[in-house]
C-alpha cells in the first residue's frame, strides 16, 4: 500500500503561480511512478504529469506543456507539481497517483490516489 496526500492548493488570479505537494508513504516510495491528475466539476479526470521513479523522465498534457514542471525527491517521499502562468481553465481538483513501473498518461493504469487539493484560478 502507498498512501498519497496533496497539498498546496488555493485560490490564485490567472498568470500566478502554485506548487502542490504530494507526500508518500507505505511501500518503497521509490519504486513507483507519480502521476498528477486533474478533475474539473462536470468533467472527467484527465492526466496532467507523470514522472518515473528516478525522475529519468518526464510526460505532460499538451494543456500544461510549458506551464507546469514536475518533480520528485525520493529521499523526502515527496513529489511537486510547479504550475506556472495559471489559466482560469486550471481550476479543478488536483490529484496524485502511484503506479509501480514506468509513468502513464492513463488514470486506470493507477493503483494508488490520494485525496485531492482544490486550485482556483480566477480570472
Amino acid at each position: 500500500q502507498v498512501q498519497l496526500v496533496e497539498s498546496g492548493g488555493g485560490l490564485v488570479q490567472a498568470g500566478g503561480s502554485l506548487r502542490l505537494s504530494c507526500a508518500a508513504s507505505g511501500r518503497t516510495f521509490s519504486n513507483y511512478a507519480i502521476g498528477w491528475f486533474r478533475q474539473a466539476p462536470g468533467k472527467e479526470r484527465e492526466f496532467v504529469a507523470a514522472i518515473t521513479w528516478n525522475s529519468g523522465n518526464t510526460y505532460y498534457a499538451d494543456s500544461v506543456k510549458g506551464r507546469f514542471t514536475i518533480s520528485r525527491d525520493n529521499a523526502k517521499n515527496m513529489v511537486y507539481l510547479q504550475m506556472n502562468s495559471l489559466k482560469p481553465e486550471d481550476t479543478a481538483v488536483y490529484y496524485c497517483a502511484a503506479r509501480r513501473g514506468y509513468l502513464s498518461g492513463k488514470r486506470y493504469d493507477y493503483d494508488y490516489w490520494g485525496q485531492g487539493t482544490q486550485v482556483t484560478v480566477s480570472s
